[in-house]
């Protein structure tokens, strides 16, 4: 081989050559990664105007029968779901992310729609051709239609008997609509996990999820990672207040949007949001790219000005190969990808 090839040969093949080469495909790995955007687990918000809309259309209303057309939806068997048939509709309530309807006799429909589940009304005895169509609930005034896209079956129905059935179900994180300041911070404060994880835990709070944990905290300038029993008492007061204006704020909007309208199209992408979903755009207070942190099948979104003081956030699944190369700031990460 001659001098010069062997010259070329070894620093192709030198550790610098290698390392740099690879922060350049990593980094330009992580700009174009795809990112599930069209689903989410409906939250607090949407759950309560799903409820708002099934209480002006089957509130005392006789549901004539359930029809399945997947076996795998109904997980229960005792009670039979056949004991619902004919009965009248007495109650609607939210049970952290699900929807449960109570009849006569103290049975319970609760419904879990999981990530890709949603639901909507349809003409009475509506057809459940397709393979998206999971049930069919009948009244005489028309049909809720239950749906889930995509081929993993998650969503489910159970049909329980009385409050001890319901609280079964209930994972019990406590309730927010008026929820104190010190209920708020025990809770938050339990165990020391990071925010993100603590609001996003169900047996800690009831109907928060992805999307609107990452609104909460963008609105409460504070970093999801950081730790719940590090905060001080007036970032607890700015997070519990963040917590209830952002679902408030949710909820009114989706309500104004749905008006009498069935809600169709639920989803956490909306214009609207700050961060959530929005990696690479500005953020609408300081203009900051917002930046993301990916794990397993979901993504935090957060602004690196608003909440983690210009830091920007390890991302699992680069920054373990990159290591102590891994950039800081936002800035450091655009001139990554310059390369």
């Amino acid at each position: 081989m001659c001098r010069l090839s062997r010259s070329y040969f070894d620093i192709r093949n030198s550790d610098f050559f290698r390392h740099v080469a690879f922060a350049c495909r990593a980094a330009a790995a992580f700009e174009r990664r795809p990112v599930i955007r069209h689903f989410h687990v409906p939250e607090l918000p949407d759950i309560t105007i799903y409820i708002e809309a099934l209480e002006r259309r089957v509130m005392g209303k006789t549901l004539n029968r359930v029809r399945l057309a997947s076996p795998f939806l109904l997980r229960t068997a005792v009670p039979p779901i056949e004991r619902v048939h004919g009965q009248k509709v007495t109650a609607l309530r939210r049970i952290g992310k699900r929807i449960a309807i109570g009849f006569d006799g103290r049975l319970w429909l609760v419904l879990h729609l999981m990530i890709a589940g949603r639901l909507h009304w349809r003409e009475p005895a509506a057809k459940l051709s397709g393979k998206v169509n999971l049930a069919a609930f009948d009244f005489e005034s028309g049909a809720l239609v239950l749906t889930e896209a995509g081929t993993k079956r998650r969503a489910s129905l159970h049909v329980v008997q009385g409050e001890e059935g319901l609280r079964e179900l209930d994972p019990g994180g406590l309730e927010l609509a008026d929820c104190a300041l010190d209920q708020f911070a025990e809770a938050l404060t339990r165990r020391n996990h990071t925010l993100k994880r603590a609001l996003t835990d169900p047996r800690l709070f009831s109907g928060i999820g992805n999307a609107y944990s990452d609104e909460i905290l963008h609105r409460a300038r504070l970093s999801p990672i950081a730790l719940t029993q590090k905060l001080a008492r007036a970032e607890i007061q700015r997070l519990h207040s963040a917590t209830l204006e952002t679902l408030e704020h949710w909820t009114v909007l989706l309500r104004r949007q749905a008006g009498d309208q069935f809600p169709e199209g639920v989803t956490a992408f909306r214009p609207e949001v700050a961060v959530h979903g929005k990696f690479g755009r500005p953020c609408p207070v300081c203009g900051t790219k917002v930046q993301r942190i990916r794990y397993a099948a979901n993504e935090t979104n957060y602004c690196p000005t608003c909440q983690t003081g210009g830091r920007l956030l390890a991302d699992r699944s680069l920054s373990l190969l990159l290591k102590k190369d891994w950039p800081r700031t936002p800035e450091e990460l655009e001139e990554m990808r310059k390369f």
